[in-house]
């Protein structure tokens, strides 16, 4: 990223689209995300949810003045660990054409400090079991397999 002018910022209704396109590509994820005339009030309305919550933020990764990159961060308070707040990292998302070049590891980097503005003792992720390679990128940023986890589409 050297030479090129970038911010990282809380996301705008202005970056919906675009945010919704970064995922539109991931052919791995497996979403069925798609910015259409028919999807566009769903993201609308989640956006405006993401935008209410006190708890919620969509961030994005601007280069040159274009979307780059995406990450949703959600602060949790727990029971156990004498009440803790943990921070969940979401749908992080980096151009294809713009990997491998350190955004991914600043976009972390972030994140964690987001999270420890907030309070938060520790960040937590998942990840697609496909993405190896993501894999790979997230213990080089010093996070370790920890649970296995199961879902269920209701």
């Amino acid at each position: 990223m050297t030479g090129m002018a970038w911010e990282i910022r809380v996301a705008t209704a202005g970056d919906l689209e675009a945010v919704v396109r970064l995922h539109e590509a991931d052919l791995i994820g497996g979403h069925g995300d798609a910015w259409t005339p028919q999807t566009r009030p769903a993201y609308e309305a989640a956006f405006a949810a993401i935008e209410a919550s006190p708890d919620t933020d969509l961030y994005v990764a601007i280069e040159d003045g274009v979307v780059v990159g995406t990450f949703q961060l959600q602060m949790l308070r727990k029971l156990t660990e004498r009440g803790a707040r943990k921070a969940v990292l979401e749908s992080v998302q980096v151009r294809a054409d713009r990997r491998s070049r350190g955004l991914g590891a600043r976009m972390i980097a972030e994140a964690e400090r987001l999270a420890r503005a907030r309070g938060a003792t520790g960040l937590q992720l998942t990840s697609n079991k496909r993405r190896t390679a993501a894999h790979r990128f997230y213990e080089r940023q010093g996070y370790e397999r920890s649970h296995e986890g199961f879902r269920k589409t209701l």
